[in-house]
């Protein structure tokens, strides 16, 4: 990955964007995108959209992730200073324990732990996992008034990460669900920009996908394109324990998913599986038979029905402080959905023979 592109990627997965406080990470998207785009528009939740305007008779076609991750909120906070936690999205009471944390306070960051009880004092056969809710974060204050004054009800919460490199193309890191698929969009864009395809390309980042799809839903019957690919993790089963009645194939290093079943829409994906192919790009293979989980479930009944595809990034612990993903698959997914923009007109129209 060439340096000016990885930065934007550190940056995306070092500015906090939990669900419904997604503004400073919509912000740093849009810096990126405005110089490629001949419009962004915004919306009152923080929606955005980066248009590469095409030629009138040509298609148009949307690529989106989601710009938020999952983490925590302040329930409320108790008379001896504990802050006490609710969920955004679907935050795993397995991991938070012993974790550093940062609250997003109105005056600044404010630093915390999620405290756990030393192993000498717990009870040899207690090896059960506290609900997010009777878990509390340690700010250091002296009694309940002294915290109040630090942070308040309804602050986000964020596990307190950085983004490691691990061996080879591979990097680690909080919150790769789903920056990575908005650093894909992203990259989309301006990979087609360079390319001057005719299509019309937009480029998305959606807030609050982790609390149900909703930005997805706010936007989809306006934008209304030909075709939209929702970009966003996919379970890589490739480690020793991933249960195997819900593991795939799906590995890191291996390319983009393509979803198949469900919301996926037999023509985008045949269009997708084509461009791979011109560009001579590998991409794997998944079932999605009742659902994609992703902002594609939103995207393709909207607008009368718009043909939809999830295309996922494979990733190993989702929804743990330590994903991983591979970065070359993150820039096969941008080269083979430029691709995509690049032939659109040959796929088109994106329906099915009746």
């Amino acid at each position: 990955m060439e340096d000016v592109r990885r930065e934007f990627l550190d940056d995306l997965l070092t500015t906090p964007s939990p669900s419904g406080y997604e503004v400073d990470g919509q912000r740093r998207w849009i810096e990126y995108v405005e110089p490629h785009a001949d419009e962004v528009r915004t919306d009152d939740y923080g929606n955005a959209v980066a248009v590469l305007e095409g030629e009138a008779d040509a298609p148009s076609i949307a690529v989106a992730g989601h710009g938020d991750e999952i983490g925590y909120i302040v329930r409320k906070i108790d008379d001896e200073g504990f802050v006490h936690l609710g969920r955004i999205g679907g935050s795993d009471r397995t991991v938070s324990r012993g974790q550093h944390v940062t609250i997003h306070g109105e005056d600044g960051p404010v630093n915390g732990v999620i405290g756990q009880t030393a192993i000498h004092l717990r009870e040899n056969d207690d090896d059960t996992y506290d609900d997010i809710a009777e878990q509390r974060v340690d700010v250091g204050a002296e009694d309940g008034e002294e915290a109040r004054e630090l942070v308040e009800v309804g602050d986000a919460i964020t596990i307190s990460s950085t983004v490691e490199e691990l061996n080879g193309s591979l990097i680690a890191g909080r919150g790769l669900d789903n920056r990575v698929g908005t650093w894909v969009a992203a990259e989309t864009l301006r990979r087609a920009a360079e390319a001057d395809v005719d299509a019309t390309v937009y480029a998305i980042s959606t807030v609050q996908e982790e609390v149900g799809l909703k930005g997805a839903k706010m936007i989809g019957d306006d934008l209304a394109p030909d075709a939209v690919v929702a970009v966003d993790v996919y379970h890589a089963t490739d480690y020793p324990d991933a249960p195997g009645d819900k593991s795939s194939e799906v590995a890191l290093g291996d390319g983009p998913v393509v979803g198949r079943g469900s919301a996926n829409h037999p023509a985008v994906v045949d269009a997708v599986r084509a461009a791979a192919d011109d560009v001579d790009l590998d991409v794997q293979i998944a079932a999605d038979g009742i659902y994609t989980g992703t902002d594609a479930d939103a995207f393709f009944t909207q607008a009368g029905g718009t043909p939809s595809l999830n295309l996922g990034l494979p990733n190993r612990y989702m929804h743990t402080p330590v994903e991983v993903v591979d970065t070359e698959d993150l820039d096969a997914a941008a080269d083979v959905l430029a691709a995509t923009a690049e032939r659109a007109s040959e796929s088109a129209p994106f329906s099915v023979d009746l």
